[in-house]
């Protein structure tokens, strides 16, 4: 890409302003295109720099968008590249389980039986690339979620209602209302709210423990555990630099009022065909 602007429009610059755009031109080739990077057709290793330095990076996915996924290895390729990547977290796999014991060239066989993959809840063809492409670089694989396991003890402490403050626990109740369509009599709101909180706990925890100075650990999960005003930054410590990105495939109708605060960053991709994901949960559940 050559940056440099097009001669029809700069005729029609007063001269003053041949001045800024010299400056600017001037600047941009120094930072090596920077000003003219830093959109949605940016490279993402360019993306993901102009968020950094930080402790940690959270990408917020919508699950099964394809592109997501191109887009977290990508990040993966272009951290671990500049020996910049701590560890890779993932809230597809159970705290507990990680690759730390594999060397780097680990059969997928062996990666997921050390993350105790799922592939029914987690196609392994999705997130299969960019688990390997940490291990082929030599990084932990980390599972961040909350195990099963406990949580059916997280829906009844009592603690997990005061994690968050008073109106973002109301805001966390309403998404787990509408993140499953509405659908969840009124006596399990309470419970599953409680596990959520307990899930970005998990997470949170999982960053603390792998962080290193100097270098970034990458979280990927749903675009709801990552935002800042809910998610799993409520739960870092106050000296624990995050910054959150949401990948949105296509535009949402309240997309202003859902990212504002919400996120660092939000890195937008193709739309998907439109898809009825609660008339599926009414299909399972009937």
């Amino acid at each position: 890409m050559r940056c440099q602007p097009s001669p029809a429009r700069a005729t029609r610059l007063p001269l003053s302003s041949f001045a800024v755009v010299a400056a600017a031109i001037a600047i941009a080739s120094l930072a090596g295109c920077t000003a003219f990077l830093d959109g949605p057709n940016a490279p993402v290793a360019r993306r993901a720099a102009a968020l950094l330095p930080a402790d940690a990076l959270i990408l917020g996915e919508q699950h099964d968008a394809a592109e997501h996924h191109a887009i977290e290895r990508e990040t993966v390729e272009a951290l671990a590249s500049q020996g910049k990547l701590a560890a890779l977290l993932l809230e597809m796999a159970e705290e507990g389980n990680n690759t730390a014991r594999l060397d780097t060239a680990a059969t997928d066989a062996q990666v997921q039986a050390a993350l105790g993959w799922n592939d029914k809840a987690w196609p392994w063809k999705s997130y299969g690339p960019v688990v390997m492409a940490a291990v082929r670089a030599g990084v932990p694989v980390i599972g961040a979620n909350l195990p099963r396991a406990r949580m059916k003890n997280a829906m009844t402490d009592v603690s997990l209602d005061v994690q968050l403050n008073g109106e973002a626990y109301t805001a966390q109740q309403d998404a787990v209302r509408e993140g499953h369509c509405k659908l969840l009599p009124e006596p399990q709101i309470v419970p599953m709210t409680r596990i959520q909180v307990g899930r970005d706990r998990a997470m949170a925890q999982a960053i603390v423990k792998a962080r290193q100075p100097g270098k970034t650990v990458l979280l990927i999960s749903g675009a709801g555990h990552a935002t800042k005003v809910l998610g799993v930054p409520q739960h870092l410590p106050t000296d624990v630099s995050v910054k959150a990105v949401r990948l949105q495939a296509g535009e949402s109708p309240d997309e202003d009022e859902d990212n504002k605060g919400a996120y660092d960053a939000v890195w937008r991709t193709p739309a998907m065909p439109p898809k009825d994901y609660c008339a599926d949960i009414v299909k399972r559940t009937s």
